[in-house]
């Protein structure tokens, strides 16, 4: 059985707990810290953005079409539907003259309560755009247009350009992935069931650029400096994810998956780490992040203090009274 990693109390009562497993491993794939089971597989979900936006810089199809930073953070993105992201996804579509109709996510709610909210005020259907991984949509249509192999079907697990990331990534973990098991991912692309150290060894690689040669070394760099640059943009307002890279100026980059993943990069201690929490709370892997980012020194009082609505959140009642937290466990500090 897996360790606790985060505890819920309600006063100084343990009322609730969420076991997980947890490594950091080196770009040389050494194992540098670990809780739990980590010889588990899993399935990334949307912790592996980062890795399938490689083929959109390293093949030249976003220079080729002029993509900003914005729009290249938002390849990596699991986005609040904010306006900020649906205004850059739409201009950038019209840019390519594709429609909204041309990504193959479903229609999709804001993750941000407020933005739909202000959605179903507007008396406005949401559609694809709005739909939180329509950012590496709208990525993977621009490789698609770029290779001239149709964009109808690249969502598809035969697709080139579903083949391309999958091909990248094997190099850079030393995994043949076409050998391992899928599914369909949320949006519906091919989500990817996988061996936990190498997914951190993977995100080690981006700590490791002067060893990935000139062309991925840039494109891995410029996938960096986008989301350094644009937080936000990956994420949005109230999420992890930004207030992570935000607060750390960019030393901590993380990304989330969906059913409690994290994944990220410490470029200056050149580490790379995964956690996932067995029950898929998302509350208990944003407190595990706290823990673990502890743990190995990666973070600063200053910093932790910043994130502490992620790292050790207040929960309320619904008269506003503190009623308890959520907090790291003790199994972080042996």
């Amino acid at each position: 059985m897996n360790p606790i990693l985060a505890e819920v109390f309600r006063k100084d009562i343990m009322e609730s707990c969420h076991r997980g497993s947890a490594i950091v491993v080196n770009a040389e794939g050494e194992t540098v810290f670990s809780l739990g089971e980590t010889d588990r597989s899993i399935y990334p979900r949307s912790s592996l953005k980062l890795f399938q936006a490689i083929p959109l810089l390293e093949s030249g199809a976003a220079d080729h079409f002029g993509l900003s930073k914005k729009e290249i953070a938002l390849a990596c993105a699991s986005h609040n539907a904010e306006e900020m992201h649906v205004s850059t996804i739409s201009a950038w579509l019209q840019r390519m003259e594709l429609h909204k109709d041309d990504l193959e996510c479903g229609h999709d709610l804001p993750l941000l309560d407020r933005a739909a909210h202000q959605l179903i005020a507007n008396h406005e259907a949401p559609s694809r755009v709005h739909q939180n991984c329509s950012g590496k949509h709208a990525g993977m249509l621009t490789y698609a247009k770029y290779l001239d192999v149709g964009t109808k079907g690249y969502s598809e697990y035969e697709h080139p350009v579903q083949q391309k990331w999958m091909q990248t990534f094997s190099e850079l973990i030393n995994i043949d992935v076409n050998s391992l098991e899928w599914e369909r991912d949320g949006c519906g692309m091919p989500a990817i069931y996988m061996p936990m150290e190498r997914l951190a060894f993977g995100f080690a690689q981006f700590a490791n650029l002067e060893k990935m040669g000139e062309k991925r070394g840039n494109a891995m760099s410029r996938i960096l400096e986008a989301v350094s640059t644009y937080p936000e943009m990956i994420a949005g307002s109230d999420r992890c994810c930004t207030a992570v890279v935000k607060e750390t100026s960019a030393a901590v980059v993380v990304k989330t998956g969906a059913e409690a993943v994290y994944g990220g990069v410490i470029p200056k201690m050149k580490l790379g780490f995964v956690l996932k929490i067995d029950d898929g709370a998302t509350r208990a892997s944003e407190v595990a992040l706290g823990g673990l980012l502890n743990a190995i020194g990666a973070i600063n009082g200053k910093e932790a203090e910043a994130l502490t609505d992620y790292f050790e959140p207040i929960i309320y009642n619904t008269q506003k009274k503190k009623t308890g937290r959520v907090s790291a466990s003790k199994n972080w500090e042996k």
